[in-house]
């Protein structure tokens, strides 16, 4: 079957460690707050927190822990987990994690080899911002473009993109259970890169949230954003979140 180019725009988010602040560190009631002020009223963050002490703390965290070497009882625990289900749940996040001093990991599917989405070994407190909530795939045939939440997995993105067409196609890996927010920061192999390169390279503008919490757009139209160099070398991203990425495929 002939594939023809298309664009996908990614909702996505990378691993990102935030950096150390003066403050000091949060407790539960206190990082509650800070998240609740940070975030959109109209979208509650309160309900996606799931602390230590909370009783779906344990399914959220080891629902997508797909090696088991890193979910043992001496495996680091997160101080907590955000279950994100709006952007400002993210810049809630990065805000609130940057005042209280706390690393913050990403996880979009939990598929990378050494837990580094829900692990640390550096001794110091840190969350989770997990993505599975945000995982919604829309395809639009006529411009070519589909937008995917960072929590959809390859799978959903080929379902929805075959349930469309025949003729288009998507530039990813093969194991339908890898998310797409990771795959893409891990640069993103597949079968038909030789033809149309890796998932990244068809990366043509972003949309993040910064160290600040404030939402920027890297387009391609800035061609020495040091965001937009570091997300087509598919490298870590330390100073931004990722939540939006548009790809051609």
């Amino acid at each position: 079957m002939k594939h023809s180019r298309t664009t996908l725009l990614a909702f996505v988010f990378l691993v990102i460690i935030i950096g150390e602040s003066n403050s000091s560190l949060a407790n539960s009631e206190t990082f509650t707050q800070c998240l609740t002020s940070n975030s959109d009223p109209k979208h509650p963050i309160s309900p996606t927190v799931f602390f230590s002490g909370n009783r779906s703390y344990s399914s959220v965290l080891e629902a997508n822990i797909r090696n088991l070497r890193f979910n043992t009882t001496a495996t680091p625990k997160p101080f907590l987990i955000i279950a994100a289900t709006h952007e400002s749940h993210v810049q809630a996040a990065v805000t609130c994690g940057r005042r209280y001093n706390l690393q913050m990991k990403i996880r979009s599917g939990g598929h990378d080899y050494d837990g580094l989405s829900y692990v640390t070994y550096s001794g110091k407190p840190f969350f989770v911002l997990d993505m599975f909530n945000l995982r919604s795939v829309d395809v639009d045939t006529a411009s070519k473009t589909a937008w995917v939440q960072s929590g959809a997995i390859l799978g959903e993105v080929y379902y929805y993109i075959w349930e469309k067409s025949k003729t288009l196609a998507y530039p990813a890996g093969i194991c339908p259970t890898v998310g797409v927010g990771g795959h893409i920061s891990g640069g993103g192999y597949g079968n038909i890169m030789r033809k149309y390169g890796l998932t990244v390279d068809n990366t043509i503008d972003a949309k993040m949230v910064d160290v600040n919490g404030i939402i920027n757009i890297s387009s391609f139209l800035i061609l020495y954003s040091d965001y937009f160099y570091r997300i087509n070398q598919g490298s870590e991203m330390n100073k931004a979140v990722i939540i939006l990425i548009n790809q051609i495929c």
